[in-house]
């Protein structure tokens, strides 16, 4: 009956141990601060773009 005993604590000491729950939290952080990142410069290049577009065109037809 006392190995049940040991065996229960030994199985919930491993349950209840969180240092893997950090690095997937980090890891879910990193991937939404990426995702994030990605998603600005996608909208910042379509900006610049049309900005030196404008730019050019202007440049173009005044000279």
């Amino acid at each position: 009956m006392q190995s049940f005993g040991n065996l229960y604590l030994a199985f919930r000491n491993i349950i209840d141990r969180e240092e893997g729950q950090d690095l997937v939290e980090y890891a879910l952080v990193v991937a939404l601060i990426a995702f994030g990142a990605i998603t600005g410069m996608g909208y910042l290049a379509t900006g610049l773009n049309t900005a030196f577009s404008t730019i050019a065109s202007t440049l173009t037809t005044t000279v």
